[in-house]
């Protein structure tokens, strides 16, 4: 989810960025990646810059949906959880 939060509709963001955001491996986060590619929440683009390998990453409108959803149901449980007086 973390990874999620840290995209932004429509922007990009670097591979080596949001590896060094998230504190994680390339393995780790190249596996997220694949599945939330899979699934439709993302977009990957790898291009070169300057002769060197670049990755690209952007949350599609799906993935986006997907995690305002998550988040409206945790916001859901919490409150749901109190009861006022």
């Amino acid at each position: 989810m973390a990874l999620l939060a840290t995209l932004e509709m429509n922007a990009s963001v670097d591979f080596v960025l949001l590896k060094n955001l998230l504190d994680v491996t390339d393995g780790n986060l190249g596996a997220h990646l694949q599945k939330l590619e899979q699934a439709g929440f993302l977009q990957i683009e790898k291009t070169f810059v300057k002769r060197k390998p670049k990755t690209y990453i952007r949350l599609t409108k799906q993935g986006r949906k997907a995690f305002n959803d998550h988040i409206t149901t945790l916001e859901q449980i919490i409150h749901g959880g109190r009861h006022e007086e």
